[in-house]
């Protein structure tokens, strides 16, 4: 083979935990490398030294996105997506391709009835799953995040307090159940002995000013401030990680960072927990929950309104 296709349209973490994938690929089989994704997620791939060429969509796959793709004769598609968009596609382009496994039925079995079906193994694993027919084995290397070098921080630019050194910790997510509430957010950053930066989106920055209008100078407040990839500069030189179940916990895995993650309605055995970090990381969740997983993603409030799945002692969390 001579040129291969990965598709993976989105989001940030699960684009980085496909990376493996890209890197095994490239150094084993010596292929040009083209990845489509959305093209809010292009400049994430476009820095990595592995890929040779980044397509995007918008929304749909149209006619033009398919004329550009078979112009590019692939010999081979890796589908990381798996979903009807990717279905269409690969029927378009009439190129040998293989899906990894989505496990739907499994997944539907933990959230709706509380029966773990799903395999343990790590969902990297299962990506590697296809291309493993190829001759193509895992190299234990962990995920990839690269950063181009203007987007690489100066810690001098921040408040004296962290540019000597600081935790992380980001308080985003993609859904609020995924998140710490306000006030437990606080109690995290009280308990804290080390000066702190919070991480997060534009989303997060009301969140963010209100933890560094409590605690004062110990905190800055960096979300919506910084691009991703500044975001995850500030992830590769904090001294640990304390993160949600987020694209920058997975960002932080790359960089082989100590990461407690903290988990609410979403459960490490979907397979999306931290992909080899530093080997002193901790997941942190309440187990005998009968309601937890109450969805493999998330939800806007937690459907039975205690929310006791985020209600995590403070003293585990910070104990380093």
């Amino acid at each position: 083979m001579k040129k291969i296709l990965i598709i993976r349209f989105s989001s940030i973490g699960d684009i980085v935990l496909t990376t493996p994938v890209v890197r095994c690929l490239k150094k084993q089989l010596n292929v040009e490398l083209h990845y489509l994704t959305k093209s809010s997620f292009a400049g994430m791939l476009n820095a990595n030294a592995y890929v040779d060429k980044v397509h995007t969509i918008a929304k749909e796959i149209d006619a033009e996105l398919i004329k550009n793709l078979k112009a590019e004769n692939f010999d081979f598609i890796v589908d990381l997506h798996n979903n009807l968009r990717t279905l269409r596609l690969k029927r378009a382009l009439k190129i040998p391709s293989k899906a990894f496994p989505k496990l739907n039925i499994q997944k539907w079995l933990l959230v709706n009835l509380k029966l773990n079906r799903m395999p343990d193994i790590h969902i990297v694993d299962r990506y590697m799953e296809t291309v493993r027919h190829l001759g193509v084995k895992n190299d234990g290397a962990g995920l990839d995040y690269f950063i181009p070098e203007e987007a690489q921080v100066d810690l001098s630019r921040l408040p004296e307090p962290q540019a000597k050194g600081y935790v992380g910790i980001v308080i985003g997510g993609q859904h609020a159940t995924k998140m710490m509430p306000l006030e437990k957010l606080i109690e995290v950053c009280e308990k804290l002995n080390e000066a702190i930066v919070l991480l997060g989106g534009p989303e997060d920055a009301e969140c963010g000013e209100q933890i560094a209008l409590e605690l004062g100078d110990k905190v800055y407040n960096a979300c919506g401030k910084f691009k991703l990839d500044e975001s995850a500069s500030l992830v590769q030189q904090a001294n640990w990680i304390i993160s949600h179940d987020t694209g920058l916990m997975h960002i932080a895995a790359a960089f082989k960072k100590r990461i407690v993650s903290v988990w609410g309605n979403t459960v490490p055995e979907l397979g999306m927990y931290p992909y080899l970090p530093d080997p002193q990381s901790k997941m942190l969740e309440i187990k005998g929950l009968s309601c937890r997983p109450c969805s493999k993603i998330g939800h806007a409030k937690c459907p039975k309104g205690h929310f006791k799945c985020m209600q995590h002692e403070v003293d585990e969390m910070v104990a380093w």
